[in-house]
């Protein structure tokens, strides 16, 4: 147990993930262990651009920073950050961070040498521990402080009056730490405009006071467009270390504004709900003549009335769930608060709660002439973005404070009459969905081992009758029939009971038990016929080996008794056929490997020459796209310092419809040997439909040269651009080998401006119903896992069904509207077993949610695919198997689905986590182990990673190597000849039967808590996944888990961690050229941008469909424009703790 450093001074620290960075886990373990050692912890959560840091650490007096830095881009990220400290004239803030292995030696020396305290490496995390690195990082920042440095030629009551902020900040800190030295500074009598109100806010633990607070902030912002809003948020301190975790801006969108103050307090004592330096605080914003200031207490439900000595006014929170109405007669604050609002108003017993909330303010406040319905109770549900309930609580309360003060605060803000309703993503008649899944699966389970039972018996008779009679009796489609008329009494009987007990078994049983020898021969044939979409196949149902044996492709077992013959197809079956346990189709696609080219770094020419180069000579183009974290974010690339460095790094950076179609350039995407997968979640409509756009464009340049118009288009886009005088878009740089330019010819203009228009619908019509490819847009594994929400998780999904809708609409019948990831939740430390069943139910929530919109499951089903990680653990030998058949009993036997709604589809990677920095090499030997799981267990498409993954972006050779894994499987591997290879294994069959109830169980348990969505409120997915990743790093750090090359079987040098030669970024000129072409864009279609954006925006609020709008505006606005135009009519996604 490692000595914990015990501070000298009250030390704040402000603890965030860099802006564009999901990865919250490492500092999440950090804050808590600096709340441990004594600090108080202002916590921001993930993706905090250096402004919003500096601006907090600034109000907030802080001693230091501690970032994480995992996504690229730190170089510029910490010096502006140290730049804009000292810029700001907070300088003595400390700068600590990490990045694991992202932040290069040579990187954290050039950071500390350009001023930034200490930067941690991978190699100081296991010199010094956890523990050692905060000790190190507390001691750094443990210095007093609140030293009063006003500007030059003001006094402190003229700096106020400024609003300097550095001024307010450090007289607040002077207040909690040295109170003589205050009042020596700050005399509240010498104040001279001490006018401003407070309203006290205050309520149960858990009632959502930061989220309401957050959303009247944002209304008041609205409401007043001159004035400014002060807060102070009182969190309790522990008594145990004196450390506290002031966590209230996590859940604030609005306070990022030159309008709003914000400083967080810790009570600095036990058992209270405020601190002790609460009024000195308010006296300070009162001088600096805020025009509101809000107090928000911890709520720890002792001492809530302690308030209403602050304020002028008082809000108390609550929620329906209070138990019995007797218990509001304890509630002191009913007594005095002049507004209640009963937050979380979706929950159950809401109108209840409120009748009964407002009887009781009646009572208490003896308003018996009022009627209770005129009552300041009001349902609330501030989670929801622009909630008709908050709308009148924050009207009331304005209308409350001018009454109570005569501040000058006439609002404007329109409300209407309507009562806070949840936007319910599920019905509340359908949350038991999961377990209805697990029901019916387990039924139909339990019927196959009934209906086996009666198959084995029938087959007992069937043996006797044949033994007895000396005949072999005739299967036919009613029974069994024995020819001849000389039969004994006991045959005759036999058949009676036979006839009698066929009675339970079921007709379809019965047929497959009689068509058994002919499915068997139809392998058997050299060539096997099939259809597919009215279109059929044929296939050789056998390859022969260099010793001239003939392999087959589907191995039957070699049953005769009929109750094992029925159990096997009924719970196994061929592939192709329910419950596609064994793959979706009778055999795999020839001359098209499931392999995905992945790629993505720099600018769209630079990925698009890797996408020629690791697809040269492959029958199929399989293109996976990575994005760079400024697109994953819904951003534009910037020159913003901040943004700037993660332009093109770990990633491609498309911002518009002209980079999409110069990263696809030379492919032709409606053509069948090609399919594109991008992997974008939170701005994923948008990507969507830059794509989309970028398909029809190219088809109408093939139109265009096939009736030879090249002449009269080029002219009418040379006209466009002179008229504007501006240069044409250009592709940046030479095109590579393969692409042979086509996407081009319409850069800077689409199909619908130089073709009529009655050609142009024809044209993106059939384009639409060609191209093939998933976008991934899951939006719930974002929010459980890996964070790169954007919008509010009702309006992502809202507009998740949008597209699907769009895409019923319009016959997109090749392209998948979801890829419902298992990947990240198992990059974020999910064990197998949690990757499936979270993943599933995921899938199983759209399912109710397309349902409840209104849509055909049949419609819809076929557009839904999958995506998962593939480990080494035994688990993930079944996870395709075991996903196929789960799925298919539910749509079928649940849902009604017809067979393509059935097929489960998946996507499959090597696992990243298993990717090790140590010994880089022995990582394709996991990899390969991978690979072979998922080829054997029949995925639909793989991708392997490459081994030095671990430490940087992977290079041409390290990507070739990971094609080749799965390409010698394939095309090497004797076995792989065979595709259906682990079918009839003990092993397999017993995994899997454990893994399918094991998932059955997490579905009841997720079903618990209300469903995917009410688990997520009690973020009880995301701390499952923590606690599995947890454990695992204890296995693994402790050698329990034996990792090669890692924790045993180290070199002679200790295995250390391989520092990269060279690391792949984007170049200067990419970042720049993609900065221009951003402008460019912006400079050419400014008039139609403003019109399209308000477009979209006014469908939104109506409740049309957004994506069909958004088809239009991705031809000419680049991402950050929409992404910023969507927030203001569907609300930011708000950070969880």
């Amino acid at each position: 147990m490692q000595e914990v450093y015990h501070p000298k001074n009250k030390v704040r620290i402000v603890t965030a993930a860099a802006l564009f960075d999901g990865h919250d886990a490492s500092i999440n373990i950090m804050r808590r262990i600096i709340q441990a050692t004594g600090c108080e912890v202002i916590h921001l959560g993930h993706d905090k651009s250096v402004e919003d840091v500096v601006n907090t650490a600034i109000q907030e007096d802080a001693n230091a920073i501690a970032m994480t830095s995992y996504q690229g881009g730190h170089n510029e990220y910490f010096k502006y950050m140290y730049d804009l400290l000292q810029e700001k004239g907070a300088g003595h803030i400390r700068i600590v961070g990490g990045g694991g292995g992202v932040i290069l030696p040579s990187e954290i020396k050039e950071l500390m040498e350009y001023g930034i305290t200490r930067l941690y490496s991978p190699d100081d995390g296991r010199e010094l521990g956890l523990q050692g690195m905060i000790n190190d990082m507390v001691e750094k920042s443990d210095f007093p402080t609140g030293t009063l440095e006003l500007p030059e030629g003001k006094d402190v009551y003229q700096s106020l009056k400024d609003k300097d902020i550095t001024t307010i900040a450090r007289l607040i800190s002077l207040a909690e730490n040295r109170e003589d030295d205050f009042f020596k500074a700050f005399d509240y009598n010498k104040v001279e405009n001490k006018s401003a109100p407070v309203l006290g806010i205050t309520g149960t633990g858990g009632a959502g006071k930061s989220s309401m607070v957050d959303e009247l902030v944002r209304r008041f912002l609205i409401d007043f467009p001159e004035k400014t809003i002060a807060l102070v948020s009182v969190d309790p301190s522990k008594k145990k270390t004196g450390g506290a975790l002031l966590g209230d801006r996590i859940r604030m969108n609005s306070i990022n504004n030159p309008r709003v103050y914000m400083r967080s307090l810790a009570t600095r004592q036990s058992n209270l709900a405020l601190s002790k330096y609460v009024e000195e605080a308010i006296q300070v914003l009162k001088a600096a003549q805020y025009d509101l200031i809000i107090l928000e207490t911890s709520g720890i439900g002792q001492s809530d009335t302690e308030i209403l000595d602050h304020s002028d006014a008082s809000l108390y929170i609550m929620t329906p769930e209070f138990g019995a109405a007797t218990q509001l007669e304890k509630i002191d604050m009913l007594d005095f608060a002049d507004i209640v609002a009963i937050n979380k108003f979706d929950k159950r017993g809401a109108l209840d709660a409120l009748r009964d909330v407002k009887k009781q303010y009646q009572r208490n406040h003896n308003l018996w002439d009022v009627n209770p319905d005129e009552m300041p109770v009001f349902g609330t549900i501030a989670s929801q973005f622009n909630d008709p309930g908050t709308n009148q609580l924050y009207k009331s309360i304005i209308d409350k404070v001018v009454e109570k003060t005569g501040a000058d605060l006439t609002s404007t803000f329109e409300i209407t009459k309507e009562m806070s309703e949840k936007i319910f993503v599920i019905p509340p008649s359908r949350t038991r969905y999961l377990s209805e899944i697990a029901e019916n699966n387990r039924g139909y389970d339990t019927k196959v081992v009934t209906q086996k039972e009666v198959a084995q018996k029938l087959y007992g008779f069937f043996k006797t009758i044949e033994t007895l009679s000396g005949k072999m009796p005739a299967i036919t489609s009613h029974g069994i029939e024995i020819t001849g008329t000389d039969n004994t009494d006991l045959v005759k009987v036999l058949l009676a009971e036979f006839d009698k007990l066929k009675m339970n078994l079921d007709p379809f049983n019965w047929e497959v038990i009689t068509t058994w020898d002919e499915k068997v021969n139809k392998y058997k044939n050299p060539v096997y016929a099939f259809k597919v979409r009215d279109k059929e196949i044929k296939i050789q149902t056998h390859s022969e080996s260099l010793s001239h044996l003939q392999i087959p492709k589907i191995a039957l077992p070699k049953y005769e008794a009929w109750g094992d013959i029925l159990r096997w197809v009924l719970q196994e079956n061929v592939p192709g056929e329910f419950p596609f346990t064994s793959g979706l189709y009778p055999f795999k696609r020839e001359g098209e490997d499931p392999t995905r080219m992945f790629a993505g770094e720099g600018g769209p020419e630079r990925t698009n020459r890797r996408f020629h180069y690791v697809s040269k000579g492959m029958p199929a183009k399989r293109l996976s796209t990575a994005f760079d974290s400024v697109t994953l974010y819904g951003n534009d690339p910037g020159h913003r310092p901040d943004i700037y460095g993660k332009i093109g790094n770990a990633g491609v950076s498309i911002c518009c419809l002209d980079d999409a179609k110069k990263l696809y350039s030379g492919f032709d995407l409606s053509h069948a040997a090609t399919s594109v997968s991008m992997t974008i979640n939170g701005p994923a409509p948008m990507l969507l439909g830059f794509f989309m756009n970028a398909a029809i464009d190219q088809n109408c340049e093939k139109y265009i040269k096939e009736n030879g118009l090249e002449a009269e288009t080029e002219a009418k886009i040379k006209a466009i651009y002179e008229d504007k005088g501006l240069e044409r878009p250009r592709y940046n740089g030479d095109l590579p080998e393969g692409n042979d330019g086509l996407g081009l010819m319409l850069l800077g203009v689409t199909g619908d401006l130089v073709l009529p228009a009655d050609i142009y619908a024809e044209i993106k019509k059939n384009t639409l119903a060609q191209v093939r490819g998933t976008v991934q847009a899951d939006i719930l594994k974002e929010d459980q896992a890996q964070n790169t929400c954007i919008f509010s998780t009702e309006f992502a999904l809202r507009l998740m069904g949008d597209v699907q809708e769009y895409f019923i609409n319009q016959n997109v019948r090749n392209f998948y509207s979801v890829s419902i990831s298992g990947y990240h939740i198992a990059e974020a430390g999910a064990n197998p077993i949690t990757q499936l069943a979270f993943t599933l139910a995921n899938g199983f929530t759209y399912v109710e949610y397309y349902l409840s919109r209104g849509m055909d499951i049949n419609a819809f089903g076929p557009n839904l695919s999958f995506f998962f990680s593939n480990g080494i653990d035994p688990e993930y030998a079944v996870i395709g198997r075991v996903a196929r058949r789960i799925w298919a009993k539910a749509l079928k036997n649940k849902y009604g689905a017809n067979e393509r709604a059935q097929m489960l589809k998946y996507h499959i990677q090597t696992s990243g986590r298993s990717l090790h920095a140590q010994e880089i090499d022995f990582n394709d030997i996991r990899t390969t182990l991978q690979a072979l799981y998922a080829i054997y267990d029949n995925c639909n498409s793989l991708h392997t990673n490459a081994y030095d993954e671990a430490i940087t972006t992977p290079t041409e050779e390290s990507v070739r190597r990971a094609m080749a894994i799965q390409l010698i499987i394939n095309k090497e591997l004797g076995l792989a000849k065979n595709e259906n290879p682990i079918q009839g294994s003990f092993i397999i069959e017993e995994l899997t039967d454990l893994v399918e109830e094991a998932v059955l169980q997490e579905f009841d348990r997720i079903t618990e808590r209300g469903g995917v969505l009410g688990a997520m409120e009690t973020m009880y997915q995301r701390s499952k996944i923590q606690e599995e990743s947890l454990y695992y790093e204890t296995l693994k750090h402790n050698g329990t888990f034996p990792i090669i090359g890692v924790n045993t079987f180290l070199s002679s040098k200790g295995s250390p961690t391989v520092v990269p030669a060279e690391v792949i970024r984007a170049t200067e000129e990419e970042k720049q050229f993609q900065i221009k072409t951003k402008e460019h864009l912006h400079h050419t279609k400014a008039e139609e941008e403003k019109v399209l954006l308000e477009k979209v925006q006014e469908i939104a609020i109506q409740n049309g469909n957004i994506f069909e709008a958004l088809m239009d505006v991705t031809k000419v606005c680049s991402l950050g424009q929409i992404t910023d135009a969507l927030f203001k009519v569907g609300g930011q996604y708000r950070r969880n703790m």
